[in-house]
């Protein structure tokens, strides 16, 4: 069965965050770290991936994501810190 992912990433000072969804996790991981699209992640350097949300449906990936950037930043910032306090970066930690 398919997998379908909502992730949050930041940049390296955790100043700027990206929700977004896909899924390959792994690959849209890289996309962000090696600046292969352009766009706001490539403008802001974001290529910190903080949080992942898994999901088997992918209109339930979608609908989480929209409600996720509707959301005031410290909201996300808590969201984040429930799962990841110290902020790594869950690509190099293995998510």
């Amino acid at each position: 069965m398919k997998s379908y992912y909502v992730y949050i990433m930041s940049n390296q000072t955790d100043s700027t965050l990206y929700v977004g969804v896909t899924a390959n996790l792994e690959r849209r991981s890289v996309e962000h770290k090696e600046k292969m699209r352009d766009g706001f992640t490539k403008r802001y350097n974001i290529s910190k991936l903080v949080y992942a949300e898994k999901f088997e449906n992918v209109n339930d990936a979608i609908a989480r994501e929209k409600q996720i950037k509707k959301w005031r930043r410290e909201k996300k910032n808590a969201l984040v810190q429930s799962v990841n306090p110290e902020w790594n970066d869950l690509f190099e930690v293995g998510f």
